[in-house]
């Protein structure tokens, strides 16, 4: 039996927050992660590890033995990352992402660069993918993560699903035209959504716009429109069931890694071999 450190960080955050959704803050995951993480940790031990309600979460037997070891094999794991990190390394790198991508997806990344180069530096650009991808090729950004657009290459580091979001109450559904929220005009995200909206025929206005993922949740929130969004991105509570009111999925996300090929090449190596380590 292996135990994946990554997986034990999961469950540490679960047992310290006894609840999926807060957990996932910690870590920085969405909560259907956490649950995908606890999922995989429960088969590989061979056993439940919480007890669970719609409200509350509790240790089993199970989980309270594998508790006390986590937490020793995390300090240890951390304590071999200081030792063994890399402190000749030095330099500063610019990395790039999206909100949502550097909210939900590189906070491990930053902590273990961190341990592994200690006298190195992380840069964050955040902006959205139409202009992180110039900026790269200008030399302005060493790396960034980005939503695959026509035209842009880089390395696959996962296919995200898009799903749909509302407000609670359900009044934008009720609403005709649908109102809807978009992302900025040139984003994979925008073309995906449309052409989902096209294929649901169902009659629609673009009601609102944001370059961010914090403006079109706001506007969602509020009942002012529905918007899709990144499965990972997208807050539980808001994510409308498959087919709801005759809406099609919008076609899945690539999330790609690009590079300046003239910045620091071992940096630029050391971020991107942690990228692809995401779960």
């Amino acid at each position: 039996m292996q135990l994946d450190h990554v997986l034990l960080r999961t469950f540490v955050a679960c047992v310290d927050a006894m609840s999926f959704n807060r957990a996932a803050q910690h870590v920085h995951r969405s909560p259907a992660t956490v649950s995908t993480h606890i999922a995989r940790l429960e088969q590989e031990v061979g056993a439940t590890l919480f007890l669970r309600d719609t409200r509350n979460l509790a240790l089993t037997r199970a989980g309270e033995r594998l508790e006390a070891y986590a937490r020793r094999i995390l300090r240890l794991h951390d304590e071999a990352a200081e030792s063994f990190g890399r402190p000749g390394v030095r330099g500063t790198i610019t990395v790039g992402a999206p909100d949502d991508y550097i909210s939900q997806f590189l906070p491990p990344v930053f902590r273990r660069f961190g341990l592994l180069y200690p006298q190195a530096e992380i840069r964050v650009f955040c902006a959205q993918s139409t202009a992180l991808v110039p900026l790269v090729a200008a030399g302005e950004v060493d790396l960034a993560v980005v939503t695959r657009s026509k035209g842009v290459g880089g390395r696959l580091i996962r296919r995200e699903p898009m799903v749909w979001i509302a407000a609670r109450d359900g009044a934008a559904l009720e609403k005709q035209p649908l109102p809807v929220a978009l992302f900025e005009p040139g984003s994979e995200a925008r073309r995906v959504t449309l052409a989902a909206l096209a294929q649901s025929n169902l009659p629609f206005r673009a009601t609102y716009e944001s370059f961010s993922l914090a403006g079109l949740l706001t506007i969602v929130e509020a009942g002012l429109a529905i918007a899709a969004v990144s499965r990972m991105s997208a807050p539980p509570e808001l994510i409308l069931p498959s087919g709801a009111i005759g809406l099609k999925a919008p076609e899945n996300l690539d999330i790609v890694l690009i590079r300046n090929r003239a910045a620091n090449q071992q940096l630029s190596d050391a971020v991107e071999e942690l990228v692809l380590q995401v779960p």
